[in-house]
């Protein structure tokens, strides 16, 4: 089919150094591009929950609301002078 000579250029033409840095590098961009990607479009980590001691600290440092008579009077029982 092919006679010698093509045989050979072809075959010095693939060997050659331009060929294989060119060939190495599109190796390289390609390993690049996927690699990012998967990063891209990996789902993101769940943030931890809160603790329970942090919310029962934060409740703590709420203050304290008295349901009484703003003024501090409170009703006084009869019977109770």
């Amino acid at each position: 089919m092919f006679s010698a000579e093509v045989r050979d250029l072809l075959f010095q033409v693939i060997t050659s150094w331009q060929v294989l840095v060119v060939t190495f590098v599109i190796i390289l961009y390609f390993f690049l591009v996927s690699y990012v990607a998967r990063l891209y479009h990996r789902r993101p980590r769940k943030a931890p929950l809160p603790r329970k001691k942090a919310k029962a600290e934060a409740k703590a440092d709420e203050p304290v609301v008295d349901e009484s008579d703003e003024l501090g009077l409170e009703e006084q029982k009869p019977g109770r002078d």
